[in-house]
């Protein structure tokens, strides 16, 4: 999946700056291009976490063309193209097999319980919120 990214110039002075119009609120920035295309792809990964964590849907990627003439604020930026791996998108339950102590899991466990909730659901539910 390739997301259009608009790209401000920067200069000795000023970082170059990186808005990703399909995705409100998503921009970042860095003191080269190579590294402001970097963090667009970080800042494009992590939105789609959050979004994907708070249940939100994630908005198709659109033709650059299309958001060159809906976005005349951005005249004069550079476009680009950022590809994002779909396992990024991928909610697939997965079976894995970790290793513990019995003391730590017995604690998983306890704190589980009290929440109401699995051991797998306990744990992936503190991951999500740990990122948030």
């Amino acid at each position: 999946m390739r997301y259009p990214i608009a790209i401000e110039p920067g200069n000795a002075s000023t970082a170059w700056g990186v808005v990703v119009p399909d995705l409100p609120g998503c921009f970042s920035a860095g003191d080269t291009l190579e590294e402001a295309l970097v963090q667009a792809e970080d800042a494009v990964v992590a939105w789609i976490e959050t979004a994907l964590d708070a249940g939100q849907e994630i908005p198709a990627p659109s033709h650059i063309e299309a958001l060159r003439a809906a976005h005349l604020e951005l005249e004069g930026w550079m476009w680009a193209l950022v590809k994002i791996d779909p396992a990024v998108l991928d909610d697939t339950v997965e079976r894995v097999n970790i290793s513990l102590p019995r003391r730590v899991l017995r604690r998983l466990d306890a704190r589980a319980r009290s929440a109401g909730e699995t051991r797998s659901g306990f744990i992936a539910r503190m991951a999500v919120e740990e990122h948030a």
